[in-house]
């Protein structure tokens, strides 16, 4: 009588979704601190965008995402292309599986305080803000320093990050201030803007002040109406 023995199927390995991966050595305060800081992009989409989206739904703020989008998927494709392996440190942090080249957190760090900043200094949508401009740059260059405290990027792939982040934020920029901005009354106009109340608001060089003054004018009227009936 033969005995078959089989073979137990080896599982394919696992793969972490690295939106949220972040690690730091135990008791390390400022690795601890970085930590946090590596997820200020996640913090911008998840609580800024969407949040703009459902309450303000201004044209500038979602052409804005748009092209944060855009830009992550140009890094995932370059690094798909590249394939260069992240620094030795990548076995502790679970990492080995993704390739590091270009920095996806600084590329996205960078292009967005580069379009915040372009956006500030033309006044659109609100008034250039030298404390705003400060705080949005210090936060792109601790996402810049800590993906290289953490070891998740080498100095090289922080840099291209970098600098590709700038490049495509200034571009993308352009394109909206410049070709799809003559478009922005059609689609406020369009079934879409309508349906959403899209709006946009690029004309008013200070939006905060614009509506607060607004909502008390009408709050005035509204007082002033039922005084008189």
């Amino acid at each position: 009588m033969t005995t078959t023995t089989t073979t137990p199927s080896i599982p394919s390995p696992l793969k972490a979704v690295t939106l949220t991966h972040v690690r730091y050595q135990r008791g390390d305060r400022l690795g601890h601190f970085l930590a946090w800081i590596s997820l200020v992009p996640v913090f911008i989409s998840l609580g800024g965008f969407i949040s703009h989206f459902i309450f303000r739904r201004e044209l500038q703020g979602i052409f804005f995402s748009i092209g944060l989008i855009v830009s992550q998927f140009i890094n995932e494709i370059i690094k798909t292309s590249v394939q260069q392996s992240r620094p030795e440190t990548c076995a502790l942090l679970e990492m080995c599986d993704s390739h590091g080249w270009p920095s996806s957190h600084c590329q996205y760090m960078f292009f967005f305080a580069t379009y915040l900043t372009l956006l500030a200094s033309k006044g659109i949508g609100f008034s250039s803000n030298i404390v705003l401009n400060l705080f949005t740059w210090s936060l792109a260059f601790l996402t810049m320093y800590s993906r290289v405290y953490l070891g998740y990027h080498t100095v090289a792939q922080v840099f291209a990050g970098t600098a590709l982040g700038v490049f495509l934020g200034a571009v993308w920029f352009w394109i909206v201030n410049n070709i799809l901005f003559p478009f922005f009354p059609a689609i406020e106009e369009s079934i879409f803007g309508r349906w959403f109340y899209v709006k946009d608001t690029s004309h008013i060089s200070n939006v905060l002040k614009f509506e607060y003054e607004q909502a008390r004018a009408v709050r005035k009227k509204m007082a002033s109406d039922s005084k008189s009936d």
